[in-house]
């Protein structure tokens, strides 16, 4: 300790005689320029799909208005608290989602994990986006490809308009109807559903036969990697610039759907049914688990982006205040889709004559079977199609490129500054955007589907958000330590958080986030596709291997680690749970913070000696 005081005093003495000057190599980490670029980027990353596909249709399923109740109530206890948790850690330790943890170097498994997560989900989620950039070149044709059974991949069952509420009034019995019969007619297909299946994934019969590449769907994933490319190879400076555009263009093409929803016959009926509050749901179980689960897929928590995004912030900015409006953003805009959802289902049900139920839909089966299904019923259904999947493809694209984002500076925070390269950012996101388009390949397949499907199921699920979210409340809270934390976070933003966010941290939310992984376990089920097609048996262990790769990364690292260090287990404990602090903690911590605390930046190596003057500037 005496030996660094008198080192840091040193360097403190040659600072101001202007005897030290920046040593080359060890560039500062980048800054948003200003504090709405990360606002912003937090919004693009965490508003997504999820809130306008799944969110409404959750709502819907789960009680209506009732499911805000648990929807708040875990929100509160367990989504905002550890979205607080994982932006101030990134701001703390200014690092990404593997150096973070240096806060407690035993669990640097955690980085690991998240980064693995996210890996998967970049190689996935981008296929929507490809799907929703083909259906949006699809649009600008006079007739819509979707709305018809004149095509070449229609078959014999296609049928344009069903008049099943005919053959149950008896209106034509079994008589026919053109050329089929009722019996024939509930057998028949809608055109959407063909073009879907038939056009754009060509779907084969199963996991085991991948069939061809699907040359359209192929050139659409490569134009938005591209995108993608472009929108991250130039850090936060050009990512900042790119969510205005991104985070907002959703919201104005939502608000001018809902002002047009709403004037279509039916929509009333369609709000009514999203928000008609059913209180007997609240007893039930499942009610509060899929409530849980939403709130940590839509919160984009566990994935490491949330943390690589904070560390750009500047160390004095009060996340804290980010936190809550973020929260508040995200859910209010989830909310919102609901009505925008709902009112175009209902005209979709009046026009067909058909319970809501029967056209309410989530996931892929909204955004490419019901509202395409809902945009032929109107007028101009081009322009309609155009800008709904247009909406669509910017809604993901900011979550697309934020993650590739968070993905490359966790990678790039392994290798010091002394080993800077010019370009090393630009050949780092060409290295990960093409690894995970190789990787895509296996997804424009004719068994594309059932391989997005397993990404989806297992690879970035529930149960890895969850198992993930556990952790870092664990760490943070019982080995690093909470009211350490809320001193750290209060050095920063000058002030401590309310004290509720460290019993969340403590108790509350692994207790929450452990329940819902344990329901998930114990209630597990085979995948399926459409509830036909059974997954085979070695397609389930691919899945699981790939949820397995994340949640080995904290014990098999955290039991490496003992092994390896010498001593005694509490010599070893104290000493891999001692936190490594980096340059700027000397910075803004030096002055006022207890010595001890800063005992494992010794002075002992060259390289830290260069760190330390270099913070004394």
């Amino acid at each position: 300790d005496l030996s660094y005081c008198q080192y840091f005093s040193e360097a403190k003495e040659a600072k101001e005689q202007d005897d030290l000057k920046p040593v080359p190599g060890y560039p500062e980490r980048e800054q948003w320029t200003r504090q709405m670029d990360f606002i912003m980027s937090c919004v693009g990353f965490a508003v997504g799909l999820g809130n306008v596909w799944r969110f409404p249709y959750l709502c819907y399923k789960n009680g209506g208005g009732v499911f805000l109740i648990p929807y708040l109530i875990i929100g509160v206890v367990g989504g905002i608290p550890i979205f607080f948790l994982e932006i101030a850690l990134g701001q703390f330790m200014k690092a990404g989602s593997i150096n973070v943890w240096n806060i407690a170097p035993l669990f640097k498994g955690l980085g690991y994990a998240s980064m693995v997560i996210v890996f998967f989900c970049n190689t996935y989620y981008i296929m929507v986006l490809a799907w929703a950039f083909y259906y949006f070149i699809k649009s600008f044709n006079a007739t819509l490809p979707w709305s018809t059974c004149d095509n070449p991949w229609n078959t014999p069952s296609c049928i344009e308009i069903f008049h099943h509420e005919d053959c149950l009034n008896g209106t034509i019995g079994n008589t026919t109807y053109g050329n089929m019969t009722c019996e024939e007619l509930a057998d028949g297909r809608s055109p959407i559903i063909e073009f879907w299946e038939n056009k754009v994934l060509n779907i084969s019969q199963g996991l085991d036969y991948p069939g061809s590449i699907n040359w359209e769907l192929l050139l659409c994933l490569a134009a938005v990697w591209v995108m993608v490319y472009f929108c991250v190879w130039k850090g936060v400076k050009s990512t900042g610039k790119i969510v205005y555009f991104t985070a907002t263009f959703p919201y104005v093409v939502l608000i001018i759907l809902l002002v047009r929803g709403v004037t279509l016959p039916g929509a009333y009926d369609g709000i009514m049914y999203y928000i008609k509050p059913d209180w007997s749901k609240l007893g039930e179980a499942q009610v509060w688990i899929d409530a849980g689960t939403q709130i940590f897929f839509s919160y984009a928590i566990g994935l490491g982006a949330l943390t690589a995004l904070g560390s750009y912030n500047r160390f004095n900015n009060d996340c804290y205040k980010d936190a809550f409006m973020l929260a508040l953003i995200n859910s209010g805009t989830s909310f919102f889709a609901g009505f925008v959802v709902f009112a175009i289902l209902g005209f979709m049900a009046n026009e067909q004559g058909v319970d809501i139920s029967q056209v309410a839909e989530t996931g892929p089966g909204l955004a490419f079977i019901a509202y395409p299904k809902a945009v032929t019923l109107m007028p101009m259904p081009p322009v309609w199609a155009a800008l709904f999947f247009f909406m669509l493809l910017v809604l993901g694209l900011d979550s697309q490129f934020v993650g590739v984002e968070g993905f490359v500076t966790g990678i790039l925070d392994l290798f010091p500054g002394k080993y800077y390269m010019r370009y090393k950012r630009e050949i780092s996101v060409a290295i990960c955007c093409l690894m995970c388009f190789i990787i895509d390949l296996s997804m424009v397949t004719q068994g594309g589907m059932y391989v997005f499907q397993l990404f989806d199921y297992y690879s970035a699920s529930g149960m890895t958000l969850l198992w993930q979210a556990f952790w870092e409340c664990i760490v943070v809270s019982w080995v690093y330590g909470a009211d350490r934390f809320m001193d750290d976070i209060a050095r920063m933003i000058g002030y401590r958080p309310f004290p509720w966010m460290k019993w969340c941290w403590s108790f509350i939310t692994p207790c929450v986030c452990m329940g819902i992984f344990l329901f998930h376990l114990f209630n597990y089920k085979p995948l399926t596709y459409n509830n036909t097609y059974v997954y085979p048996w070695w397609g389930e262990v691919i899945g699981w291997c790939m949820a397995l790769m994340s949640m080995l990364c904290i014990p098999v690292s955290v039991l490496y680690k003992l092994c390896r260090a010498t001593g005694t287990f509490k010599e070893r404990w104290e000493k891999l749970t001692k936190p490594q602090w980096g340059p700027h903690h000397l910075e803004y911590m030096a002055p006022d913070t207890d010595i001890k605390s800063l005992a494992s930046l010794s002075a002992s190596t060259e390289d830290n000696k260069v760190i330390i003057f270099e913070s004394g500037m």
